[in-house]
Order: C-alpha cells, then sequence, then structure tokens
C-alpha cells in the first residue's frame, strides 16, 4: 500500500510540474486529479490535493475563463472534504484558500447563468460551513476564514464600473449584478456583506489575546480600504479607535510584549500605507496624530533598556544638600586649584585659554565634534557650572593675557595664585572720560590748515579704454553667452498645470524666475538685442571703441534664433508653446521696424529693414510638419496662435494632402483657418479650392466644405449628363454635383466613398 501510495504521489507531483510549465494545462489537470484525492482518498492524497487547488486558483497564470469554468467544476469535491467529520487541519486550511479564490469566480458566473440553481447551493453550503469555522476552529483555519470573509465583502459591494461598454473587463462586484436576479438580488446581498464586516471589525472592541487574528485582520482591511470606497470610513473609523498598546498597562510577559510590539507595527504599517496613497484625504490628520501618539507611547513602555543610565541619585564628591542638613555631615574642604605656568617664548591663544595639566585633554581637536554637538554639550554645562570655580578660571585667563601685553609690569606669577587671589585686583590705567575727548578735539587745528603737499596731491582718474574687439571675438562670447542662457532654462522645470497662475495682461514679461521668464527674455534677446545697432549717429567715441568696423550685423540674434529653432524641433509638441512666443515676438519687432521705415525723422533715409518673420515661420513648419499624424491637431493650435498666414505658409498645409491618411488633416486645418482667422479666410479657401482640383483625394472632404464656402465653384464644375443613372437617381435631380462624383468612386487610401444627401450635395463618408 505504501509503495501504490508513493507511486500516485509522485504521479501528482509530474502533473504539478506539467501545468507550471504549461498553465494552458490547468483545466485538464484539475479535472483529472478530482476523482483521485476526493473525499474517499486517503489523508496524504487529501492533503496534495487541496494544496494543488489552492495553488491553482491563486495562480495568476491561470487564464481567467478557463479557471471560473474550472471553478464551478470542483465546487462538489470541496463540498465533500469540508463536511468529512474531524478533517485534518491542513486540508481545511487549503480548502478554505481555495474558496476564497473561486468566490468571485463562482459569483461572476451566476451574474452571467442566473438559472444554474444547484451551484450556487453548493457555494452557500461552502459559504456556511466556513463562517461556522470562524470562531472554533483552530488559529491557522480562522486565519484562512478572516480571508475567505474578506472576498466576500469585497464581493457583494459595490465596486467602481471603468467601462460599462466593456463589462467582462469590470471588477467582480455587487454593481455588476441586475436588481432582478432571481438568485442573488443585492438587497439581500450587501446586508450580508455589511453584517460580515461588522463582524470582522468586531475585533478591535473585544480584548483579544491572539494578536495574530488581531494582525489577520489588519493586513485583509487594506484590500478593502483600497477598492470599497463605500465602507473605508467605517474600517477606518474603527482601525483609529484601536488601541494596540491597551494591555500594556497589566503586567507583561515575553509573549505579551511580543504580540503588542506586533499589532502596534502592523497598525502603524497600514495607516501609513494609506496616508502615503492620499496624503491630502480627510482622514491624513488623524492618522499622522495617531501614529505619532502611539510612537511615543511605544517608546515610553518597550524602550527604557535601552535607553542611558541617568544621573546618579547622590553627589559623586560626597552628600547632597538635603542629606547632609539631615544627617549633619560635611563636605571635606575643595583644595585650590592649581594652573600651570605659561611656558617661555611666543605663546598662543590654545595656550592662553588652557588651564588644565592633563596633556590628553589639552590636545583634544575641538573642530573635530559636529556644531550641534557641541551646543548640546555646551549649553547644559554652563547652566550646572559652579559660579566660583568659573570666576577664578577668568581670573587666570586675565592674569595670563595681562602678563603677556604688559610683561614689565609687576604682577604675581599665575602659578602663584592660591588663597590670595581673590584679593588681587588689577590695576587699569585710568580712561579718559567724555569731557577731556572734547577738549582734546577742541585743541586740534582746523581742517583747512590739514592741506597734503603738493607732490603727493592725485589727480583725477579715468580707466583706460578697453582694446577693441574682434567679429570673431564678438562671435565667440556671444555664443558663450547663448549656450549659459539656453542651459539655465532647460535646468528650470515646467510648472505644473495644478500649481501655474497666470497673473492676466497686466503681468511683468519675466517678472518670475522660472522657465516662462527665461523664455521671454531669450525670444527678445532674438528679436530686439539688435534692433538699431547700426545707427551710430549718436554714439559716442568711447562706445565705438568696443567693436570694431566690419562685425557681421544681427550675427548674435541670428544665434539666438537658430538655437531657439533646435531647442524647439527637439521636442516641438511640448515646446510648441516657445514657437508661438517667439513668432509673436518676431512679427511684433517686424511691424515696429517697418513702421519706423514708413515714417522716418526729417533728413533721414532709412534702409529696408530685414524680415525675420516669415523666414522663421517656415523654417519651424517645415521641422515640424513631417511628424504630424492623422489625428494631430497640433498644427490647428499653431497655426491659429501665430499672428499671420500667408500663402507660402498653406501651400505646406497643402503639402499635407500628398499623404493619403493626412488629408483630413490638411481639410481640417483649412477650415479652422477659414472659420476662425478671417484675416487668413480668402487664402484659406484659395487653398481649400485647389486641393479640391488637383488632389484626387481630397476631393470628397474639400467638396463637402465648398459647398458652404463657395459653391460657384461646384456649379461651375458641373456638366451635363444624358447617360441614365444606374441607382434610380435622375440626372435632373442632381443639383450640384462635383465632376468627381460621375466618374470616381473611392480614390483614397482609407477607401471615402461619395454618398448624395438630400439637396444632391456629394459628401464624403469615412472608411
Amino acid at each position: 500500500m505504501a509503495v501504490a501510495l508513493q507511486g500516485q504521489l509522485t504521479q501528482l507531483e509530474s502533473a504539478r510540474q506539467i501545468v507550471l510549465k504549461d498553465p494552458g494545462l490547468y483545466p485538464q489537470i484539475v479535472s483529472g486529479i478530482l476523482p483521485i484525492v476526493g473525499a474517499n482518498a486517503r489523508l496524504e492524497l487529501r492533503r496534495w490535493g487541496a494544496e494543488f487547488l489552492s495553488e491553482t486558483f491563486s495562480s495568476p497564470v491561470f487564464p481567467p475563463r478557463q479557471k471560473e469554468d474550472s471553478a464551478v467544476g470542483v465546487l462538489g469535491t470541496l463540498k465533500d472534504l469540508l463536511e468529512i467529520p474531524g478533517e485534518d487541519a491542513a486540508v481545511v486550511k487549503s480548502i478554505v484558500q481555495t474558496a476564497a479564490s473561486i468566490y468571485g469566480l463562482v459569483f461572476h458566473y451566476i451574474v452571467a447563468n442566473p438559472h444554474d440553481v444547484p451551484i450556487w447551493n453548493q457555494m452557500a453550503s461552502i459559504k456556511q460551513n466556513i463562517l461556522k469555522r470562524w470562531d472554533t476552529g483552530s488559529a491557522g483555519v480562522r486565519i484562512c476564514c478572516i480571508k475567505f470573509v474578506q472576498k466576500i465583502i469585497q464581493v457583494q459591494t459595490p465596486g467602481v464600473i471603468t467601462d460599462p461598454r466593456r463589462p467582462e473587463q469590470n471588477e467582480i462586484s455587487l454593481a455588476i449584478v441586475p436588481r432582478d436576479h432571481p438568485m442573488i438580488p443585492p438587497s439581500k446581498l450587501e446586508p450580508e456583506a455589511s453584517g460580515l464586516l461588522d463582524r470582522l471589525l468586531n475585533v478591535f472592541q473585544e480584548d483579544h489575546n491572539d494578536a495574530v487574528l488581531v494582525d489577520a485582520t489588519l493586513n485583509c482591511l487594506g484590500m478593502l480600504l483600497r477598492t470599497r470606497q463605500s465602507i473605508s470610513n467605517k474600517i477606518m473609523s474603527a482601525i483609529l479607535n484601536f488601541n494596540p498598546l491597551k494591555r500594556a498597562n497589566s503586567p507583561m510577559t515575553p509573549k505579551a510584549k511580543v504580540q503588542i510590539k506586533s499589532m502596534e507595527r502592523t497598525t502603524r504599517a497600514l495607516l501609513m500605507n494609506m496616508y502615503r496613497r492620499n496624503e491630502n484625504g480627510p482622514f491624513a490628520g488623524r492618522i499622522k496624530a495617531y501614529v505619532d501618539r502611539f510612537t511615543q507611547l511605544r517608546q515610553d513602555i518597550f524602550d527604557e533598556g535601552s535607553r542611558k543610565r541617568g544621573f546618579p541619585s547622590e553627589s559623586t564628591d560626597g552628600l547632597d544638600n538635603a542629606k547632609r542638613r539631615r544627617l549633619g555631615a560635611e563636605l571635606p574642604p575643595r583644595t585650590p586649584s592649581t594652573v600651570p605656568a605659561l611656558p617661555p617664548g611666543p605663546n598662543s591663544f590654545k595656550q592662553l585659554f588652557t588651564l588644565t595639566a592633563d596633556q590628553d585633554l589639552a590636545n583634544f581637536d575641538v573642530t573635530s565634534l559636529p556644531p550641534q554637538l557641541m551646543v548640546n554639550i555646551t549649553l547644559p554645562v554652563l547652566a550646572r557650572v559652579d559660579q566660583q570655580v568659573l570666576t577664578e578660571a577668568i581670573n587666570h585667563v586675565r592674569a595670563r593675557y595681562l602678563s603677556l601685553v604688559s610683561p614689565n609690569r609687576n604682577l604675581p606669577q599665575v602659578g602663584a595664585l592660591g588663597d590670595d587671589e581673590e584679593d588681587y585686583e588689577p590695576d587699569f590705567e585710568p580712561s579718559e572720560d567724555r569731557e577731556q575727548i572734547i577738549n582734546k578735539a577742541d585743541a586740534l587745528p582746523p581742517e583747512d590748515s590739514l592741506q597734503m603737499p603738493t607732490d603727493l596731491a592725485l589727480g583725477p582718474f579715468k580707466l583706460p579704454q578697453p582694446p577693441p574687439m574682434t567679429a570673431e571675438e564678438i562671435e565667440q562670447i556671444g555664443k558663450g553667452v547663448i549656450t549659459k542662457v539656453f542651459d539655465k532654462m532647460n535646468r528650470l522645470e515646467e510648472p505644473s498645470a495644478v500649481k501655474r497662475q497666470k497673473p492676466g495682461l497686466n503681468r511683468l514679461a519675466g517678472s518670475n524666475y522660472d522657465r516662462e521668464a527665461w523664455v521671454t527674455v531669450i525670444t527678445r534677446l532674438a528679436t530686439r538685442a539688435a534692433a538699431g545697432l547700426d545707427d551710430e549717429s549718436d554714439e559716442e567715441e568711447g562706445s565705438k571703441a568696443l567693436v570694431k568696423k566690419g562685425c557681421p550685423e544681427s550675427s548674435l540674434s541670428d544665434a539666438i534664433r537658430e538655437n531657439l529653432w533646435k531647442h524647439i524641433i527637439e521636442d516641438f509638441r511640448a515646446r510648441i508653446g516657445i514657437a508661438i512666443a517667439w513668432l509673436n515676438e518676431e512679427w511684433f519687432s517686424d511691424w515696429i521696424q517697418n513702421q519706423a521705415a514708413k515714417d522716418p525723422k526729417e533728413g533721414e533715409s532709412l534702409p529696408q529693414p530685414k524680415q525675420h518673420y516669415e523666414y522663421w515661420m517656415l523654417r519651424v513648419l517645415d521641422g515640424i510638419i513631417p511628424y504630424l499624424d492623422a489625428k494631430d491637431k497640433l498644427l490647428i493650435r499653431f497655426l491659429s496662435e501665430v499672428p499671420e498666414v500667408n500663402e507660402r505658409v498653406l501651400e505646406r498645409v497643402k503639402g499635407l494632402a500628398r499623404d493619403p491618411e493626412r488629408v483630413r488633416l490638411a481639410v481640417n486645418t483649412l477650415l479652422y483657418l477659414i472659420m476662425m482667422k478671417p484675416p487668413a479666410q480668402d487664402i484659406a479657401i484659395d487653398a481649400l479650392e485647389d486641393l479640391w482640383r488637383n488632389y484626387d483625394d481630397a476631393k470628397a472632404p474639400a467638396a463637402k466644405h465648398l459647398a458652404k464656402w463657395r459653391p460657384q465653384v461646384l456649379t461651375s464644375e458641373v456638366k451635363p449628363s444624358t447617360t441614365p443613372s444606374t441607382n434610380g437617381i435622375k440626372p435632373e435631380d442632381i443639383k450640384s454635383p462635383p465632376p468627381s462624383a460621375l466618374t470616381h468612386t473611392s480614390s483614397s487610401a482609407g477607401g471615402d466613398q461619395m454618398e448624395t444627401k438630400q439637396g444632391g450635395l456629394p459628401v464624403a463618408a469615412a472608411g
């Protein structure tokens, strides 16, 4: 028998290794082992089967659909194993864990199959059996029962429906159950879940001595707090009212101390996890206060042994004052302190203030200690120092100092100071009072008589002019400045949408030290820095000497523009706002210079200023258009916010129609300019007409909009047809079809086809 049993276990282990390598074989293996590990099998086989089922239904690689079908098939075996009288605890633990894993699967199956009554009755019987063991089973079984109850509460409580159109992807909860379900109506399941939750939270109200159950409950509540907002307030209130250190007031055994520490640590870990997930939630303040309070209580209760020994209760050099009065004892007389004399020769400040004869203490380097530690040491020492000892030390240092500054004075030796040192009074020279100082000042000769000799008088000092800089030096220095400015802008973070506050139109440009301010500085350096530098009529000779003739005009501005263009193209989706701000500045600068050229002052002849807006506008467009996709709205935003759009810009937009996938983008961009940018309306309609005439893929979408904005174009292209219509529509019924309506059915890659609406105008239907 033993040999046969061992052979069966070996075969079962082989089956386990097979499904671990190929999860797709789980359904066949599960259905194949159920007769072997059933209620009539030997204990060893039942243990193996229960453990395998628990492992199988908790595996994340088991496909959910197959797992649900297998869960329905194992209910009978689980029910039979639980009903065996005196069943082994290991088997029961594995069966309860399996039931916790499949409860949601069976629930989902019943929602889709409301008339399968035997399956739900088996699940209900398993549920009642497990709930009875919750209070009577061993500690391990009760922990598994707590996990099963947590799963019931999670399933029978309404959850969040992420996508009503995809019910198979929504979380299994009471929210997916129809109100009129015949077997599991929500009106009965939700009160059951509420009652089980109250029973689960009751562990915090009772005086349990078993910390294992409390820790298991806390570990299960974390999932409910994260996934079920409807019951999170109730759970959080129960946890915050729980005192894990309640038993610490009574005498504690080592076992009780370990249990209390475990409950406190688990409670603190759960609350801090919830606090980090939502630091601005309604319970954040209470959680922080709860954790701080119990952290301090835990230190006061359990950390007594790890603290350093306090001050002795009695004085180390004799009896304290209270005992001296009570016992009549007196302290031994204090011997006068002896201070070593200064060594001969030049003395340092260290030797001046060193009053101890201990060489180790005198040679200690105080600078090696942290300043905060020195403060923590010095303040308590100064508070406890004897005033008489401090006075003596100060007098010693004073006597040393006076002996050093006045070596000829007849002063007693420092080393000879003893009992008479308190009678020593150093004689200082009398200081002059205020009246004597005023009299001396009055006796001084007047300031006019204190003339400096003529040979020492200094003339006016003027710095020499710096040598003129060459064009190459200016260009090199300018490039260095530009690089530093762009590096500074890149280091500044873009403010988030939540923190960004726009002060409005009355704000000062670049008033805040942020990325937007640096963008303003750079764009205005590029557009306004070189304006008027070629006008040297009013300049002084000193300023002319700084730059030699022949320096390339506006080279600094052009270098900034080139770097700004590269900066935008590197990440144009995130930096399109910089491009818009820059081009607005360019247009404004060009407009100002044009106005100045139109209205020159009397006697002036200004050359035509160089225009920069159009050139850089087209360069930006050429840099971003190749990377736009069919659904990109970036081009519409860009063209709507730049100040001017001309025909050359629209040529780039029409070029999008060469790609059949981006025809819709070109047409929508032109339509937006027609509707929302009146100065560019006419040229945008012309561009739309050009698309209709010259691009086959754009005929259908362009005709739809031309029918509204320029219908005469479509009418003028209509050709009379005498051929009868094949679809039942007579030629005279068509009012104004485009030419392609008679000869073209589909020309775009996306399969756009022509349809006829009321009114006779063909429009494009998206394929």
